[in-house]
C-alpha cells in the first residue's frame, strides 16, 4: 500500500485514514500488508499498522527497489491521493501489478484529451475548456470560452497553483510567471461556472457492481477547493431529481472507466435563472468537473456519516472480493444530517488572507451531526472554532450581486435581536429594503472605521463577500483582524445563509449530543 508522503499545508490526513483502513481490511482477509509512507506524524506510519513499514520516499526508484526485495502480488495506489497515482505508469512498466483500477483507466481520467473523449462517449457535459502550452495558446483558449476562467497546471496536487483569472493581464501573468507554460508543462483552462452548486459523489465498485457511497452538497459555491469547502450529506437543498441524476452519472463514469475500488466525481449544478433563491430553483444543468479514480479526502467523512467503512470495502474490491460477497447491495442514505467543515491554519501566518479559492489551504476537518441541517451546521462551526454568537452586532459588507440575498439575511438577523452594521453601499441598500442598519466607514474613508471597531470588540459576527483583485486587497485588513480577534466570519453568501439558519435553530434551544452509534442504529440492517 502506497501512502500519501509527507504532510503539508493543503493536504490533509484523510488519505492516511484510507491507507490504515485498507491495511486493516486486507490483513483481516489474510493478506500480508506492506506500507510505504515517509510521514512520521501519521497513523499509517505506526510500526504496527501493517506487517511491515517502509519509511522511504514515495519515488519510483524507492518503490521498485522495495518491490524487488519483497516480491508483492501487487501494489495499491488508490489510497494515498495524487502522489502514488503518479507512480502507477512507472510501476507497471517495472512489472509490478497495480491492484484495483487499471493504469489505463487512471490515465483516461487524468489526461485532458482522453478525458474529453470519455465525456463524449458517455454523453455527459463538462465546462468549455482547453489546454495551452504557451501564453499565446492560453489567450486563444480564454477568448474562446470567456472570462472568468479557472486555470491550473496539469496533474495538480491539492489544487496547488490553481487560480481564477478575470482578464488577459491576469492570464498572461499566470502563464508566464506562475507556471511557465510549455510543451512539457501545459496548463488547463476551464470556463468558470458562476453561481453553481458543487457536488461531490463517492462511489465504490468491483468492476461489475457499483454503489454510490455518498452524495455531498457543498455549502460554498463552485470555485472553492473541495478540501476547503463545507459540505452536507445528504444534500440539504438539492431536489431529489438532481441527486438521482448525479448518482446515475457517477455510476456511468465508473462503469465506463472500469473502476475497481474507489472513485470520486465532482459536479457543478448550474440552475436556471429567474428564481430568487437557491432553494426555489428546480431546473438545472449538470457539469462534470473531474473524476478521480482513487480514494478522495471525503471518504472518511462519508464512512462516518453513513456508518459504513467504505475504504475497507474498496480495498477488498481491489484485492478481488466483490461487493455482493461483502454484503453491499445498495446505497445508504442517512436520516440524519452530517456537515463537514474545514479547519484552517490562517492565524499562524501573518500575511495570509482568509478568503477561499481553488487552491486547498485547510489542514484538517471536523464534522457536526444532528437531525436537521441548521443544527448540524452549528455543531460543525463549534468544532472548527468558529463559535456563533447569540447576540451583538453583525458586520455585513457584500458585493453588488449578493445584496438581494444579504437583505433577506439581515432581516432574519434583526428578527433574532442582532444589530446590523455595514459599509455605506451595503447599509444604503439594506435601509432601502426596510432593514435597519447603521453605516461604518471603510478603512480608507476615515476613523473610527470598521477595523477599529473589530479591534475594540464591538463586532460579534462578520459577513464579507467580495470578488476582483482590487476589492479583495482593499478588504484584506477586515478579514485579517476578524481572524486575529477570534470573531466568527463567513466569506461566501451561501455559508452566510447557513450561519443565519444555524442561529435561528440555536434560538429554539441548546444543542444536544448523541453517540454516532445511536444515529446509525435504525439502518444497520440495510
Amino acid at each position: 500500500i502506497l501512502g500519501s508522503g509527507p504532510n503539508r499545508i493543503g493536504q490533509g490526513v484523510e488519505f492516511d485514514y484510507c491507507c490504515v483502513q485498507a491495511s486493516y481490511a486486507l490483513r483481516a482477509a489474510g493478506f500480508e500488508t506492506l506500507m510505504v509512507n515517509c510521514n512520521p506524524e501519521t497513523v499509517s506510519t505506526d510500526y504496527d499498522t501493517s506487517d511491515r513499514l517502509y519509511f522511504e520516499p514515495l519515488t519510483l526508484e524507492d518503490v521498485v527497489e522495495i518491490a524487488r526485495v519483497e516480491k508483492p502480488i501487487g501494489a495499491i495506489v488508490q489510497f494515498g491521493g495524487q502522489t502514488p497515482l503518479k507512480l502507477a505508469h512507472g510501476l507497471e512498466r517495472a512489472g509490478i501489478k497495480i491492484l484495483g483500477t487499471s493504469v489505463d483507466a487512471i490515465d483516461r481520467a487524468e489526461d485532458r484529451e482522453r478525458w474529453a473523449k470519455v465525456i463524449d462517449e458517455t454523453g455527459l457535459l463538462q465546462p468549455e475548456n482547453g489546454v495551452a502550452r504557451s501564453t499565446e495558446e492560453a489567450l486563444q483558449v480564454a477568448h474562446r470560452i470567456g472570462y472568468p476562467a479557472m486555470v491550473r497546471p496539469s496533474f495538480v496536487l491539492g489544487g496547488r497553483a490553481m487560480e481564477v483569472v478575470y482578464d488577459d493581464a491576469d492570464l498572461m501573468k499566470y502563464a508566464t510567471h506562475a507556471v511557465q507554460a510549455s510543451e512539457d508543462r501545459p496548463i488547463l483552462i476551464d470556463r468558470f461556472l458562476k453561481e453553481a452548486i458543487e457536488v461531490d459523489v463517492d462511489c465504490v465498485g468491483d468492476g461489475k457492481d457499483y454503489v454510490v457511497a455518498g452524495v455531498m452538497e457543498h455549502i460554498e459555491e463552485a470555485g472553492i477547493h473541495s478540501g476547503d469547502s463545507a459540505c452536507a450529506l445528504p444534500p440539504f437543498s438539492l431536489p431529489q431529481d438532481a441527486i438521482d441524476e448525479v448518482s446515475r452519472q457517477t455510476i456511468v463514469l465508473a462503469k465506463h472507466l472500469g473502476v475497481i475500488g474507489c472513485m470520486n466525481v465532482q459536479f457543478a449544478i448550474q440552475e436556471s435563472p429567474g428564481a430568487t433563491a437557491r432553494f426555489e430553483k428546480r431546473r438545472f444543468r449538470i457539469y462534470v468537473l473531474e473524476a478521480n479514480p482513487r480514494a478522495s479526502r471525503t471518504i472518511p467523512f462519508v464512512g462516518k456519516a453513513t456508518g459504513i467503512p467504505w475504504a475497507k470495502i474498496a480495498a477488498l474490491c481491489a484485492a478481488g472480493k466483490g461487493l455482493r460477497e461483502q454484503g453491499i447491495t445498495g446505497s445508504v442514505v442517512p436520516k440524519h444530517l452530517s456537515v463537514k467543515e474545514a479547519v484552517f491554519p490562517f492565524h499562524r501566518f501573518s500575511k495570509t488572507d482568509t478568503i477561499l479559492g481553488p487552491e486547498m489551504r485547510s489542514t484538517g476537518e471536523v464534522m457536526g451531526v444532528d437531525d436537521s441541517f441548521p443544527r448540524a451546521f452549528a455543531k460543525s462551526q463549534l468544532a472548527a472554532g468558529n463559535v456563533l454568537p447569540k447576540s451583538g452586532r453583525v458586520f455585513v459588507s457584500v458585493r453588488d450581486e449578493d445584496k438581494p440575498g444579504a437583505a433577506e439575511m439581515a432581516r432574519r438577523l434583526v428578527a433574532l435581536g442582532f444589530e446590523i452594521i455595514a459599509t455605506s453601499g451595503t447599509a444604503d441598500y439594506l435601509k432601502g429594503h426596510g432593514v435597519p442598519a447603521s453605516s461604518v466607514p471603510k478603512v480608507a474613508e476615515g476613523r473610527p472605521h470598521i477595523v477599529d471597531k473589530i479591534i475594540d470588540g464591538e463586532i460579534a459576527l462578520v459577513f464579507n463577500t467580495t470578488s476582483g483583485k482590487k476589492a479583495i486587497a482593499d478588504s484584506f485588513s477586515i478579514r485579517r483582524e476578524t481572524l486575529m480577534h477570534g470573531i466568527p466570519y463567513f466569506t461566501a453568501l451561501t455559508s452566510c445563509y447557513a450561519a443565519v439558519a444555524a442561529l435561528e435553530a440555536l434560538a429554539q434551544g441548546p444543542l444536544d449530543v448523541k453517540a454516532m452509534q445511536d444515529y446509525h442504529k435504525p439502518q444497520r440492517g440495510q
